[in-house]
């Protein structure tokens, strides 16, 4: 695939996380850039607003002109798209030339250094720790993310080309079309039980994926996990590792030792142990990748965040409410223990929305126990994403299995109130799915009411 032919560029889901990341690069790189999105959001009003054309409505007769008499047009779709969409259905009938989102992520990447951050969570928090510690270390550092950063208010990091940052997704197998020069694996718990069918071939997938990094010194991966490399952790001795940790001012400080020195009293703001343990995953890539290390505890001091990872919406003496993209048991779990951590005396609702309903069918047990730990617990209908319903899988299955007296289904438009009538002092508003829409309403809610 030879992008330089392409003039124009036709983006089937451009508003997607992962697709509208690509959309800007190649904006910035000087394509004619269209796509098509089902509805509006902040992320296709930003994109509009850089002056790419989007289309709301499935009908080919919207798609632009210079398009339908282009067929040197490169089509770029995501798997999220359902097959029966009439866009798609007709560029494929027309032998445009067609690629997935992550083909073309490869195909940008394989002639940089591609630094690859695989795993089943903290992908996006540790590629945007390590996009932003190369690009405050003066490194040629293009990085794709996976979430909006507040450093950038962006999820594309553009200081220059040399070096490629790339979430490695496993969704749909997409990493294999990569060719990481230094990747890390941060888990490997169960996940698209859907796409793999057993955790056992999700896992099987990801030792396939560690071997194509060419030199396994150039592996990161979670102390514990199956595979050859270096290991990290924020909490136990190994090759990257965490030590001297404790709270300062509501942020970890700590001592990172690697293979070859130590850098004392980093300072790192996000809470909870796996972002910590995020943090020195891209601290370990950055070196790997040549970052000069006198440069980078103060580029890991200003990180901020992303937004929609344990985002502060109101932080005041009498409530918290925080937004998190968590849509996972051992997700949530580390939500817990990080939000616990940080307020450890007060009363905690958690707000969750199911995401799919073959995870929330997969995962119900395990969902139940992590959710019951909260001291009140409110669940939104499932959201069901790329997928049809399944017979007896619901929100309300998923509440009965919970253990905890504090409990009930809310609906969109009488969450605020139900939000509001809480006693607990921290509220946090958890999920993938459109919940993020909705933490929008609740904030201007609370904020109003008080």
């Amino acid at each position: 695939m030879n992008l330089d032919l392409y003039k124009y560029i036709y983006f089937v889901g451009i508003g997607g996380i992962g697709m509208s990341a690509l959309a800007r690069y190649f904006n910035l790189q000087g394509k004619k850039v269209f796509g098509y999105d089902k509805t509006p959001s902040k992320i296709t009003n930003t994109l509009i607003s850089e002056g790419i054309t989007i289309q709301y409505k499935d009908q080919v007769s919207l798609i632009p002109e210079v398009i339908q008499k282009n067929k040197n047009t490169l089509i770029v779709f995501t798997p999220a798209i359902p097959q029966n969409n009439k866009i798609l259905t007709w560029l494929n009938s027309k032998e445009y030339n067609i690629t997935k989102r992550s083909e073309l992520l490869g195909e940008i990447s394989k002639n940089s250094i591609c630094l690859a951050v695989a795993g089943t969570h903290g992908k996006t928090t540790t590629s945007a720790i390590l996009g932003h510690l190369l690009a405050s270390c003066n490194m040629p550092v293009t990085a794709f993310l996976g979430g909006v950063t507040e450093n950038y208010n962006s999820n594309l990091i553009y200081k220059g080309s040399e070096i490629m940052v790339v979430e490695a997704d496993e969704f749909d197998r997409s990493f294999l079309h990569l060719k990481p020069n230094i990747a890390c694996i941060t888990s490997m718990d169960a996940d698209h039980l859907d796409i793999y069918g057993t955790t056992s071939e999700l896992e099987n997938t990801f030792v396939e994926f560690s071997k194509l990094v060419p030199d396994s010194n150039n592996l990161l991966f979670k102390k514990g996990l199956p595979l050859e490399g270096k290991t990290v952790s924020a909490t136990e001795t190994a090759d990257f590792e965490a030590r001297n940790v404790r709270i300062e001012d509501g942020s970890y400080v700590f001592d990172l030792k690697t293979p070859s020195e130590e850098i004392k009293n980093l300072r790192f703001h996000l809470p909870g142990r796996h972002n910590m343990f995020n943090a020195v995953t891209a601290l370990g890539m950055a070196i790997l990748a040549g970052s000069p290390t006198d440069c980078l505890s103060k580029a890991l001091q200003d990180f901020k965040g992303v937004k929609r990872r344990f985002s502060y919406k109101i932080k005041t003496e009498n409530l918290v409410l925080i937004d998190d993209y968590a849509h996972h048991p051992t997700e949530i779990d580390a939500l817990y223990q990080a939000v616990t951590e940080m307020y450890p005396q007060n009363k905690k609702l958690i707000v969750f929305q199911p995401h799919l309903f073959s995870r929330t069918k997969d995962f119900g047990n395990e969902f139940a126990k992590s959710l019951s730990r909260f001291d009140e617990v409110m669940l939104l209908e499932i959201y069901p994403a790329r997928e049809e319903p399944i017979e007896g899988i619901s929100s309300q299955w998923l509440l009965d299995k919970i253990e905890n007296g504090n409990k009930e289904i809310v609906t969109k438009e009488e969450l605020s109130r139900e939000v509001k009538k809480s006693n607990c002092k921290i509220k946090l508003m958890v999920g993938a799915g459109d919940i993020g829409i909705e933490v929008e309403s609740v904030t201007k809610y609370l904020k109003d009411e008080d």
